[in-house]
């Protein structure tokens, strides 16, 4: 977990240099080549925030109740 939160951080700096490279190119080529890479390096960022999210939820079963006390012998 702790190298995939490292790799996400990377992954936000390439984005962010990016966008900047961007911003200052002159050239409509490599404006759009930064673009393409800015995008594809957020679409990883994201997959790997996803990855880290359903790692780190807890375990769950759909249509179950997550506490049910064991009935009293009284009200068998």
């Amino acid at each position: 977990m702790k190298d995939m939160k490292a790799h996400l951080e990377k992954l936000r700096v390439q984005v962010a240099e990016c966008e900047l490279i961007r911003n200052l190119a002159t050239n409509k080529e490599k404006r759009e080549l930064f673009d393409r890479l800015a995008r594809h390096h957020r679409e990883l960022a994201r997959q790997i925030e996803a990855a880290i999210e359903s790692l780190s939820a807890p375990p769950t079963f759909v249509g179950r109740k997550t506490y049910e006390p064991f009935p009293k012998e009284e009200d068998a």
